[in-house]
């Protein structure tokens, strides 16, 4: 994988270690950062041991050879190793000829599938069925069962929540390993992806070799800062033919990206049910639209939100902030320079940075960037692609909005201004600030970090609001899309993949290791994610209470532009330079000519 950064993103993240080093300081199989390890993970290896002590203690026990042959697949799969028929006849612990029997039998029950390794047909990788992997979730659960029955351990009580999908209620279901596809991908060179250089995507990229074994063909994956991933992105659109097959996608490019032919319309590729729309939180599969068509699948729903110490809170005798008043107030409390302690953290750097910042709090003030018309729950979307839009940023609200920054300026770090996405967190783990705003998907920073003083320490708050203004969780992150400009004959495999990558399966993967995004409510109530970090109840929570929302962050083809027009003007407020009043109509002047230059023929 490449990797290219910009002045105010992940630095160093080429390699898989330094990734998981920014993650939290420790590699991911360090105690601080262990694998998650799922029930069927830890009931396969406790089957494997029961079988090694009990054929150790009795000579008269032969192996079973169909036991130790699927614990071999399973393992393999789950590892991402390929397993061949003589590895798993070797696995058998019995005698060539009777493994090979057993392998016949297990391959004509459906059990195990074939895949062809040469072109010539005569060389196979072995690979776990979908009846395979479904038998052995029902047997981990029945063996879980049959244990704390039989040894008295603690019996889990059955979240009886329901939760809401598609017109149906199911009971919370642990989803299983991801499934090798029935015919490997068959696309020249390989599958060529273009993504952020976030935490999510370098789990991604560490599992790199899981996935080619699941989709059957090699994975190049390109790694970019959030600036320069939108230029490769739009560079890309300007080709003959698209170097990638698949490329992720910031929610507010979406306009951009359709408007500009750099994104295919899904619905032109693929039968969009078999996404299973309907288990994607709602605001982050709404916001993959635009003009009322998809132009991606959500790979990363992570909310903006409130990070707080919960334990700090406890010993100042503080509630947690419900209002932006309240905020301040807790800002100001815990705000101790002389103990090399700070209020609160958030994004102030120059530009992009300090852009998203104003929009999400204009947000907590009640104001959209551009003027919204109100529905139930927030401001609707849907009309932007007619064009019929205008920046609204000098407005009593925004002045609010500015008033209330330069007032958090006082409880921050004195290098408040230079500080960007992962600038603003890591202090927060260090324990030298007690509030941060800041994406679900930098919690790893500290939720896989023991040492780190926010470790078990942190609760999750939606952004405070301004009083009288609902709660709002700005939603941010990714999708996956497929450029508009790839070659024909790839798209069904850039199709196919696109669907492994972002399905349940996939997203308990990442989450098993270290991420902390997750787009689908069938994940957040898995109960091995569940019981990895509060942080997906949290969000689940807020998603139920209509507090997820994509309009602070409305897809509109000048968003990028608008970014930067804020970040600037608004960073010059924040350094003394010019009054609120000044910033405001500036920054109104810039978009209006903006808006009205991409409206003009």
């Amino acid at each position: 994988m490449d990797a290219a950064n910009g002045p105010h993103d992940h630095p160093n993240i080429n390699k898989k270690t330094q990734a998981m080093n920014d993650m939290g300081g420790h590699d991911r199989h360090s105690p601080a950062a262990p694998l998650a390890q799922p029930e069927a993970v830890q009931i396969l290896s406790f089957l494997e041991a029961f079988s090694d002590e009990v054929e150790g203690a009795l000579d008269l026990v032969a192996p079973n050879a169909h036991l130790r042959m699927m614990m071999h697949l399973l393992q393999g799969h789950l590892d991402g190793k390929t397993v061949t028929p003589t590895s798993l006849i070797g696995a058998s612990r019995v005698p060539y000829a009777t493994a090979n029997r057993r392998l016949k039998e297990m391959v004509d029950a459906g059990l195990i599938e074939q895949r062809p390794r040469t072109v010539t047909g005569k060389s196979f990788s072995m690979h776990p069925s979908e009846a395979m992997i479904e038998t052995w979730m029902q047997l981990s659960g029945r063996l879980r069962r049959l244990g704390e029955t039989t040894f008295g351990g603690p019996v889990r009580v059955q979240d009886t929540r329901d939760y809401y999908f598609g017109g149906s209620y199911i009971a919370a279901q642990s989803i299983p390993p991801l499934r090798v596809l029935h015919e490997p991908l068959k696309v020249s060179g390989g599958l060529r992806v273009l993504v952020h250089g976030d935490p999510t995507f370098m789990v991604m990229d560490t599992l790199k070799r899981q996935f080619e074994q699941v989709i059957g063909t090699e994975i190049s994956q390109r790694a970019f800062s959030i600036d320069r991933l939108r230029e490769e992105a739009l560079r890309n659109a300007t080709r003959d033919a698209s170097r990638y097959d698949i490329i992720a996608v910031d929610l507010p490019w979406i306009g951009e990206f359709a408007s500009k032919d750099v994104l295919m319309p899904l619905d032109d590729a693929m039968d969009l049910a078999r996404l299973d729309p309907a288990d994607f939180h709602t605001a982050g599969w709404q916001g993959a639209h635009w003009g009322g068509r998809p132009y991606g699948v959500p790979a990363q729903t992570t909310p903006e939100l409130l990070f707080y110490r919960h334990d700090l809170f406890a010993k100042a005798g503080l509630e947690p902030p419900s209002t932006t008043e309240s905020l301040l107030d807790a800002a100001r409390a815990l705000h101790d320079p002389q103990r090399g302690r700070y209020g609160i953290a958030w994004n102030a750097a120059r530009g992009t940075p300090l852009g998203h910042t104003v929009l999400m709090t204009f947000a907590d003030f009640g104001q959209p960037i551009v003027d919204l018309p109100e529905q139930a729950g927030g401001f609707d979307t849907e009309h932007l692609s007619r064009g019929q839009y205008r920046a609204t940023i000098d407005t009593d609200a925004g002045l609010a909005a500015a008033e209330f920054l330069l007032e958090l300026l006082k409880y921050s770090p004195p290098d408040i201004l230079s500080m960007s996405w992962y600038e603003r967190v890591r202090p927060y783990a260090a324990g030298k600030v007690a509030m941060a705003y800041g994406y679900t998907l930098l919690a790893p920073y500290f939720e896989l970090d023991e040492t780190s003083p926010a470790y078990g320490q942190t609760s999750y708050l939606p952004h405070p609001p301004a009083p009288g203004k609902r709660p709002v969780a700005p939603v941010g992150g990714y999708v996956m899309g497929i450029p508009a400009n790839l070659a024909p004959e790839r798209v069904p495999a850039a199709v196919e993949a696109l669907r492994v990558f972002t399905s349940p399966e996939a997203q308990k993967l990442y989450v098993q290791n270290g991420s902390r995004t997750n787009p689908r409510y069938s994940v957040g109530a898995d109960p091995d994610v569940r019981r990895l970090s509060t942080i997906f109840e949290a969000v689940d929570g807020m998603s139920w209470r209509d507090e997820l929302q994509f309009w602070p962050r409305p897809p509109v083809p000048e968003i990028g532009d608008i970014f930067k027009i804020c970040g600037e003007e608004f960073h010059d407020m924040l350094r003394g330079i010019v009054p609120p009043r000044e910033a405001l109509r500036r920054a109104q002047d810039r978009a209006d000519a903006l808006i009205g230059q991409d409206r003009t023929p």
